[in-house]
């Protein structure tokens, strides 16, 4: 009975937000805060999920990639382009063209992993291609990283069989998860690089027990401890490697030639302990997102960026919660290998007491701000460098926002050429006008919408309008059976043309309300009773 009622209970704030695309229901940011001033102009790169197994009731209606304008308008929904579910959306350049890619596969929100693969777009939104981890492997949703237009890291969750008793396992717990990572060809996918945990990292490390609810029993493959976790990896200029392993809860720099640990950032004091001595005293934990910002010219300095999400919990909401800090925050750190010093130079506290149990990024922009996603928490704030805030949305409004998550975001420069069909509704209204709707997904470059009226196979035009965030309205004082739209640059140059849109009588959008159960006849409830049978 509850399950039926359920269908008449659904949140309505995701419906018929687009005239022309009624097939959308996008995420609605609520955005708190925003400096138009000092706040980036470029486009919003999310992918938004639910934090529940069923996304009926929580989270966006529809879950996929999405791009939204800086003030928070949509310019493309993802939704169906990808498939499944979808992580780690990002734009790139691929062999000097701009692409779109996002992981693509299969989601375990209890163990926090994923395995699929990489789904390349160009800018028209086409497929360019699919990458998978090489050596029959799985790839992760964790990591898809490009480095130099040529090359991608990706991480892989590879469970393996050992003896675990040193580490305090009983006979049964003997699945340990190998955290793997790999550099491929793009063009190839030939694996030039492979690391594996196991061979470099000893578990003792760990800063997780091999339980069930913390990072995994070890009684089987489906469940195997994951001691380690990668989440990132980067690659500087020397060749050596950047990885997050948030189950270690420290940041771990790689040779890249032999595998070796060159050093390690962060651990429990006095247990795991670090090859820095924190200045100030700074703490850290169970982070994501590391990244090279800068490396000096004898390479003893470097300076990289993280998440620190200082607590640890599961997706499912199911798991142990670990806390280190009271709130997440984006850091920027510089460590020093002559000192064995790392300090503290940016701190970018989470605002309304975010504490994110998993995912986040951190990015530092072109224009020096800084771009902070609080992963299971929904939500993105954008910085200054001097960590005043000047953007904050949360990813999703009403009924829905409730456990909203987004593993990473971004913000990119990116301009978008829609193969797609411009979408034209035309509407007459009880005063005999015509209301037309138009919007064409994925489009960065219309300033100008175009009208005419379609009639006997000639046109004429019937005006133009100022293109308004992801869909223009345009009314004309006439009755038109007929009326198609023209998509216009800043230049005048025309970029497309609909095809004609037939009118129809106007149906005006109304407040929908949930029906609540009482209302129901109960003749029309009584429908659904063979289901207290099951």
């Amino acid at each position: 009975m509850l399950s039926a009622l359920l269908l008449f209970l659904l949140p309505v704030y995701a419906d018929w937000q687009y005239r022309s695309r009624s097939d959308l229901a996008p995420p609605q940011l609520n955005i708190t805060i925003f400096d138009h001033d000092k706040a980036s102009t470029d486009y919003l790169f999310v992918a938004p999920f639910s934090g529940f197994p069923d996304n009926t009731l929580h989270g966006p209606r529809q879950a996929a990639p999405y791009i939204f304008s800086a003030e928070g308008d949509l310019v493309w929904s993802g939704y169906s382009i990808f498939s499944i579910w979808n992580a780690n959306f990002q734009a790139a350049k691929f062999n000097g063209q701009d692409i779109l890619f996002s992981f693509e596969g299969d989601h375990n929100p209890a163990y926090g992993h994923g395995h699929g693969h990489h789904t390349f777009l160009n800018n028209r939104y086409e497929l360019v291609k699919e990458l998978r981890a090489g050596k029959h492997k799985l790839s992760d949703k964790h990591e898809f990283h490009i480095k130099d237009e040529k090359t991608g890291l990706l991480q892989v969750y590879q469970p393996v069989p050992r003896d675990l008793s040193e580490f305090g396992a009983s006979e049964e717990q003997q699945w340990i998860v190998n955290a793997i990572f790999q550099e491929l060809d793009l063009e190839t996918g030939e694996v030039l690089f492979e690391w594996a945990s196991l061979d470099h990292v000893s578990p003792h490390e760990s800063v997780l027990p091999i339980n069930p609810g913390y990072a995994g029993s070890g009684y089987n493959s489906s469940d195997a401890w994951d001691y380690f976790h990668i989440n990132s990896v980067d690659k500087d200029e020397n060749g050596d490697y950047l990885l997050s392993a948030r189950d270690a809860a420290s940041v771990y720099k790689i040779d890249g030639k032999t595998g070796e640990v060159i050093w390690k950032l962060g651990g429990i004091p006095g247990e795991t302990s670090s090859s820095f001595e924190n200045v100030g005293g700074f703490r850290f934990g169970f982070q994501h997102h590391a990244r090279y910002l800068w490396t000096s010219e004898d390479g003893k300095k470097q300076i990289i960026s993280f998440f620190d999400n200082s607590a640890h919990g599961t997706e499912d909401k199911h798991g142990h919660l670990v806390k280190i800090n009271e709130v997440s925050s984006g850091k920027v750190v510089e460590v020093n290998t002559e000192t064995w010093e790392a300090k503290l130079l940016k701190n970018y506290q989470a605002p309304y007491g975010l504490l994110a149990k998993s995912q986040g990024s951190a990015q530092v922009l072109e224009s020096g701000n800084v771009l902070v996603n609080w992963g299971s928490e929904g939500a993105v704030t954008e910085y200054t460098a001097d960590g005043e805030i000047v953007f904050h949305a949360f990813l999703e409004s009403g009924e829905l926002a409730d456990k909203v998550e987004n593993y990473r975001a971004f913000k990119y420069d990116w301009h978008g050429y829609p193969t797609e069909d411009v979408a034209v509704l035309s509407e007459i209204t009880d005063d005999g006008e015509t209301q037309i709707y138009v919007s064409w997904n994925g489009d960065t470059e219309t300033k100008l919408w175009k009208f005419y009226a379609v009639k006997n196979g000639s046109k004429t035009y019937i005006g133009e309008a100022k293109r308004t965030g992801f869909e223009t309205k345009y009314k004309v004082a006439e009755t038109h059976e007929a009326v198609y739209a023209e998509a216009l640059d800043k230049s005048g140059r025309i970029l497309a043309s609909s095809e004609p849109a037939i009118a129809i009588q106007q149906v005006l959008p109304f407040k929908a309300v949930a029906a609540q159960p009482e209302t129901l006849q109960p003749n029309f409830l009584n429908y659904f009773s063979w289901r207290q049978q099951i």
